[in-house]
């Protein structure tokens, strides 16, 4: 995204004026159209495919042929393709073979269970049906409570749950019991396939790639708000005000978890497509995403220390103007050099060109905080020294990304330059 950073000085328009300028300077304008407009064709995409999958299902009702074939029980097919059909192909495919796993499972011990109550006489079947369903239904329960199950497993033992229940209790023989589970099931594999057609082969939505490419932005992201952090710091003026930062990336990064976890398990269900393979670690960009949440919360402290009350006067800040401007930029390259790497896939030696420049930043910030600061009074030089402080967290973490991008690489298999 690019960002217009506004120099303000005592002698130029408000800082409403200048907010406005920003908000619709021609890059943002032209972003926020092509991303609304690639977002908006997505969602027409998907609403097509979902329902060229119900009228192709549709059939089994409409044709009279097919529709002798599998009956009433249709429904289950329409059904599947209404519950299963999800944005991401990979969601598609793992709710669809959990499904199917669960009433496989489901369906079986259900017809077990109806077959043993059977023997055992009326009132013998309503204790045997009764146990089972309890003993089956807490167990089960319980499973989706563990949290490496509910992540990944849930939906599959919720039909496991269902399916059991509705056929031990329907009270058929057991013969009957068979043949509708083997009908139902077919009608199921039915919907399951046209959902699988429609969503892998008519233009995809791939889990992998939202993932792949949401991380790699938030770099660029962070970069902008750092550089606009050091920015508005040293532009603070007693006549303008201060100005406000947006710190809206950063809470977006900071809330960004539960999504990042849905793309990854819902990754790890496709197939081979592009450049991810079917071992690609997707884990790792967890941890990278863990890192920048981290980040984004320390640009939020430097942002509060930004617009606290308690702020030295411009004259204070001039002896370190430069110096941390020059931080802000080397961390705003830094960030955007990472960020790239993921995107284009191609390998960063950290060790040669981020972490050497990262060091000398470090360096010159303890310098600077140890020395130059006893003129000031000390409420003052207490201000600038927190300020300080949180430069430098950003400036460790910086470095802690550096490494696990590099981590990726080795990994993932990153090309190198």
């Amino acid at each position: 995204m690019s960002t217009t950073i506004q120099i303000s000085h005592e002698n130029e328009a408000s800082p409403n004026k200048e907010k406005q300028n920003k908000l619709f300077s021609i890059p943002n304008v032209w972003y926020f159209i092509t991303k609304h407009q690639e977002q908006h064709a997505k969602k027409v995409i998907h609403c097509i495919k979902v329902g060229t999958a119900l009228v192709l299902i549709s059939l089994l009702y409409l044709l009279d042929p097919l529709f002798e074939q599998v009956g009433e029980n249709a429904m289950w097919a329409i059904m599947t393709v209404v519950v299963v059909y999800d944005f991401y192909a990979g969601a598609t495919l793992s709710k669809g073979l959990l499904r199917g796993v669960g009433t496989i499972l489901g369906g079986g011990l259900g017809c077990l269970t109806a077959i043993l109550a059977d023997k055992f006489g009326k009132t013998g079947n309503t204790i045997v049906v009764g146990t089972s369903v309890f003993i089956f239904g807490a167990v089960a329960t319980y499973y989706r409570m563990i949290p490496s199950i509910k992540k990944k497993y849930d939906y599959g033992v919720m039909i496991f749950i269902l399916t059991f229940n509705l056929v031990a209790v329907s009270g058929l023989r057991a013969d009957k019991i068979l043949g509708l589970a083997r009908e139902r099931l077919m009608n199921i594999g039915m919907g399951f396939s046209v959902c699988i057609i429609t969503s892998l082969l008519i233009f995809p939505m791939w889990a992998s790639d939202e993932l792949h490419h949401l991380t790699s932005s938030r770099f660029t992201k962070l970069a902008s708000c750092i550089e606009e952090c050091m920015e508005a710091y040293f532009s603070l003026s007693e006549k303008e005000g201060r100005k406000s930062i947006d710190i809206t990336t950063c809470k977006s990064v900071l809330h960004s978890k539960s999504g990042d976890e849905s793309l990854a398990n819902f990754s790890r269900w496709e197939p081979w497509h592009g450049s991810f393979g079917f071992y690609y670690p997707w884990e790792k960009y967890l941890k990278v995403g863990e890192q920048l949440r981290e980040l984004a919360s320390i640009i939020l402290s430097l942002q509060a220390c930004i617009e606290s009350p308690l702020q030295p006067s411009r004259i204070l800040k001039e002896p370190i103007k430069e110096i941390c401007k020059n931080v802000g930029l080397s961390l705003g390259v830094t960030m955007r050099e990472l960020g790239e790497s993921i995107m284009k896939m191609r390998r960063v030696n950290e060790k040669l060109l981020i972490l050497p420049e990262l060091q000398s930043v470090k360096l010159e910030l303890t310098i600077l905080s140890s020395s130059g600061l006893q003129e000031f009074e000390n409420v003052e030089a207490l201000a600038i020294s927190n300020f300080l402080f949180i430069l430098m967290e950003i400036v460790d973490k910086v470095k802690v990304l550096a490494k696990e991008v590099e981590e990726l690489g080795k990994v993932a298999g990153f090309k190198s330059k």
